[in-house]
């Protein structure tokens, strides 16, 4: 049973051929793992925002590049659009599509507050598409323009001392926003010599990666991690220039805090085209059962491709069946079997599992009786592990085990020679290893380990 993950291996990363070296920002320290109060912080417009910065910061003052000669464009920073649509690996074509996407920047709220300042405002003032030959006309050059409410415009154009340098590059290799933005918050903690990020509770870091109003309801702890926090991390290990590992803080069996260490990736990835942001076959898909774009968008971004496409082909396969029950509202049925997993593998372990019984007919095992099987090889995992550990590390590791077994069965004499003694520590050892084992953990070890009559003692 593997518990541990086997590391991505990379490629070096190649230089950019314009200026040999990746496009880099100044981003300021605060305006990295923002909270949004209003709007939501989407895959698209976290990047757009980067880019946003990058040009701004490459411009100095707006008004340069203007393609109309107007007061107010003097107010705005100008950049192509077929430029922004390239950096942030936008492939589609339909102006209207990305015309509400950018829009949705222009919707956000934030609130900063210092030790002296509390202000709520716009992440961006205005956001502007100009054709000089005309926004209907397939001719001409269309440009991006935009500007910033003063607060961002200050952190944006002239960071303080306290910033954080982020490539273009490894920020557009990612292909959700919540691995971006905790990708951001991160990579701000690379140079700190303790390499290791500001405890804070898991609820913030839900606010920060998912991108929603803070005053949205939160999920249990558990789905958080599944369907935010290990993708995310997966993603940012096997793309970037950094490695990051959850620490969970606890309190009994309560997650109360999380934090993260920060080390460079030994070996780089390569560099090589984008992938895409926004799937717009994907999201057509998904409003073609009557959702709207806002919620294709926010699918898209928080969810697993594969689990959308699972989920959409179970949707697609009911509504056109002759058999079954007609389905009043595919948006709703939808929205149910993405929240409740009807495509999760979970399910797909379950039917695995009972081919296996009919194609192999062995004696029932009770769900209490598989759970303990696990735990055993669980257990075996852990002395394994235990046994790579410094002799001192060891030391610490059996104190605090006597310090915490049943008084019943208390004997400060034993040591690791006697098989109970073992047996004990190392169910007791995993216990500390690894959370609670879920529903599709026990699954998974039940396809992969069939029953049979061997010993699970260690």
């Amino acid at each position: 049973m593997a518990l541990k993950k086997k590391p991505v291996e990379r490629m070096p990363v190649v230089a950019d051929a314009d200026n040999g070296e990746l496009k880099s920002f100044r981003k300021a320290n605060e305006a990295i793992g923002l909270r949004v109060a209003e709007g939501h912080l989407s895959l698209l417009s976290r990047k757009v925002f980067n880019l946003m910065m990058y040009h701004a910061q490459r411009q100095r003052e707006p008004g340069k590049n203007a393609p109309i000669a107007t007061e107010a464009a003097k107010g705005y920073y100008w950049i192509p659009l077929a430029e922004i649509a390239r950096d942030a690996a936008y492939n589609s074509n339909d102006t209207e599509k990305l015309k509400s996407l950018l829009a949705e920047l222009d919707s956000i709220r934030i609130h900063t507050e210092d030790s002296i300042q509390w202000t709520s405002q716009r992440l961006v003032s205005a956001v502007t598409l100009v054709n000089p030959a005309g926004l209907k006309k397939k001719g001409g050059q269309l440009w991006f323009g935009f500007a910033f409410p003063p607060e961002v415009a200050a952190l944006v154009t002239s960071p303080a001392s306290s910033y954080t340098k982020l490539a273009i590059y490894y920020q557009t290799m990612l292909r959700s926003g919540s691995s971006l933005g905790l990708y951001e918050v991160c990579r701000r903690y690379l140079d700190n010599p303790s390499k290791v990020t500001n405890r804070q509770e898991w609820q913030w870091w839900y606010d920060v990666m998912s991108g929603n109003p803070i005053s949205d309801t939160v999920p249990q702890y558990k789905y958080f991690k599944r369907d935010l926090l290990k993708p995310a991390i997966a993603e940012i290990n096997a793309t970037t220039d950094i490695t990051i590992e959850l620490i969970e803080h606890t309190q009994g069996r309560k997650i109360v805090g999380l934090q993260f260490r920060v080390t460079p990736n030994e070996q780089s990835s390569l560099q090589f085209p984008a992938p895409t942001v926004i799937d717009m076959a994907l999201l057509a898909r998904i409003m073609a059962l009557g959702l709207t774009q806002k919620y294709a968008e926010e699918v898209l971004d928080n969810t697993e491709e594969a689990t959308i496409l699972a989920t959409l082909a179970l949707v697609e396969e009911r509504m056109a069946s002759t058999t079954k029950p007609r389905i009043d509202s595919p948006a709703a049925f939808f929205k149910t079997a993405l929240k409740d997993g009807y495509a999760s593998s979970a399910k797909v372990a379950v039917q695995t599992i009972t081919q296996q019984v009919k194609a192999a007919p062995a004696p029932d095992e009770s769900p209490d009786a598989l759970r303990l099987r696990y735990l055993a090889a669980r257990a075996k995992d852990g002395y394994a592990l235990f046994n790579e550990m410094p002799d001192d590390e060891q030391g610490q590791w059996i104190d605090s085990f006597k310090k915490h077994r049943k008084p019943s069965r208390a004997n400060s004499a034993a040591t690791m020679a006697s098989a109970l003694f073992r047996n004990e520590f190392s169910f007791w050892f995993a216990e500390q290893q690894w959370q609670e084992p879920s529903h599709d953990d026990i699954l998974a070890f039940a396809i992969g380990n069939p029953r049979s009559a061997d010993s699970d003692t260690v």
